[in-house]
Formats: C-alpha cells, structure tokens, sequence
C-alpha cells in the first residue's frame, strides 16, 4: 500500500476513513478510523527520537509494520510504522467508529455503551482484541488489516490540532480526526 509510505503527517491524515478489521477465532470486529497521531523520528514524544531498541524496533520497519506497545503498565496501544524503512515513524490508531462485531467488542470492554468502545487507544485495542503478539506484524496481510474507504475525506472535514496524553512535543499539530464524529478520543 503506497499510502503507508508517504511521509508521517499524510499517511496520520489520509488514514481517517479507512477501516480496521479484526479477524480471529471470535469473530470478525472493525471500525473506521475517525483519530489518528503522528509520530516522527525527531519528535521528542516519539518513543524512535532517542534510537532504534528491542521495543521500538517496528517503528523501523517496513511501512505498514504493527507496533504494539503497553502504556501506564495495564494498556496497550497499536501503531502502524510509516515512511521508509529504517526511519523510526509511526501513526497511532487514537479512535474507531466501531462497525462490525460490536456485541463482541461489548462483552470485550464489558459496556453496552456504544461511544465507549474505541474511543481512545487503550479502548480500541481491547474492543478489537489486538495484543502484543502481533508486534511486527504487516498492517498489509494477516489477520489485522486496513481497507481504505470508498469515498476520498474531503479536507474541510479533517481537524488538525496538538496531541493529547503526552508531555513532550505536546504543542505540535500532529493529531488528526473527523470533524464531527462522536466517537473521537476528547474535543
């Protein structure tokens, strides 16, 4: 996928509206991607910015490389390696408009409210069932994969504005969702 190669920043914007689909044993779950952050090599809030380690090597991979990471000790979060190999960058998966199997991403998240299921990182990775075994996967062929929409997001309909949760380089204009959708992460 072409997409995945272009630079950071486009690859965050130009995945709002792509789908998510989650396929294992379960069942099938998917979402739409309405949130997204941009991670790049010299961004401070990158976990590449200092060099490349046993955990962050994904984000050096191939583009569209799955890397999976665990936050505050209990959540994890999926990202998808962009750019060039060797460049550590990566897009952060922030929030889905759920679609498919939300019965099971309740009984996942174990809430019967539909809003809350993928709105936030740690929330959608748990309503889909990623984990930490598919570090390293391809975004582009295995189980967990992207589709893209069927109709382009027009500009006008994609806010930009500064990343949440972090303390460093929390002032750059690397978050990216869908104006209006109601199962973003915060306003």
């Amino acid at each position: 996928m072409d997409l995945l190669n272009l630079d950071t920043l486009s690859v965050a914007k130009q995945l709002l509206g792509y789908t998510l689909i989650h396929e294992n044993e379960e069942g099938i779950t998917s979402g739409i991607i309405v949130e997204t952050e941009a991670y790049l090599q010299d961004d401070p809030a990158c976990h590449a910015y200092r060099k490349k380690s046993e955990r962050n090597a994904p984000m050096f991979g191939e583009a569209g490389t799955i890397y999976v990471y665990q936050i505050y000790g209990m959540h994890f979060c999926v990202n998808i390696s962009t750019n060039q190999k060797d460049i550590g960058e990566a897009v952060l998966i922030r929030a889905l408009e759920p679609v498919d199997g939300i019965e099971l991403m309740k009984e996942r998240r174990k809430t019967d409210v539909v809003k809350n299921l993928c709105s936030g990182p740690g929330k959608l990775v748990q309503a889909m069932a990623i984990h930490k075994g598919m570090n390293n996967w391809s975004i582009l062929g295995n189980d967990l994969k992207i589709i893209p929409p069927k109709i382009e997001i027009p500009e006008n309909e994609i806010i930009t504005t500064t990343r949440i949760g972090i303390t460093q380089g929390a002032d750059l204009p690397y978050r990216f969702y869908l104006k209006g959708n109601k199962y973003i992460s915060k306003r």
